[in-house]
């Protein structure tokens, strides 16, 4: 899997593409990051003697795309009305959700994703995997094996997020300069 740290990185920079009064809210970011790492919560089935391979296993069902439609539409169907726009708030989150599971295709490890689960539970990696599977486990986050995937995921993941989130904010600067040169403009 990517780290627990990247998914949140992601999660945080795909959630620079929701609207301007749902990043205004605390609670906007915390569901954002939630999204981004809840999938992972199937690690606990290791314990519970869930296999890695199973339906429930790590990289199954919860890495999912009818897992991550159910849970956006279920977070969309909560949020509140006021702030608006549901269906979008609910395809955010998918793309977030869903964002976790291609990065776990990108790594080097593992035994890929059933994105297609439970219907085809054949797990999947794409083709292109420049991504250092990160070890499962606090133990395995302060290692020197966390540090090299790491340094494997900041060019791949977070220069990207990066870019996508600064290429965000200028074209909303530059809407932000028009319209004000639009309003100045006599009529």
């Amino acid at each position: 899997m990517a780290s627990l740290l990247t998914h949140a990185v992601v999660g945080a920079a795909l959630g620079q593409a929701g609207k301007q009064q749902w990043r205004g809210k605390p609670g906007f970011w915390v569901a954002a990051i939630f999204c981004a790492v809840i999938p992972d919560v199937d690690v606990i089935g290791f314990s519970m003697g869930v296999h890695y391979g199973d339906l429930w296993g790590h990289r199954g069902m919860t890495h999912s795309l009818l897992f991550a439609a159910i849970l956006a539409a279920g977070i969309a169907a909560i949020w509140p009305k006021t702030l608006g726009g549901r269906w979008k708030l609910g395809l955010l989150f998918f793309s977030i959700i869903a964002s976790h599971g291609l990065l776990d295709a990108m790594t080097d490890g593992g035994l890929g994703v059933a994105f297609f689960s439970p219907s085809d539970p054949h797990r999947y990696f794409l083709p292109w995997r420049p991504i250092h599977v990160s070890p499962i486990g606090l133990r395995g986050l302060f290692s020197t094996r966390a540090i090299r995937v790491l340094k494997s995921e900041i060019p791949w993941i977070w220069a990207p997020s990066l870019a996508f989130v600064l290429i965000l904010w200028g074209v909303r600067a530059w809407k932000k300069a028009r319209l004000g040169s639009q309003e100045q403009e006599p009529a």
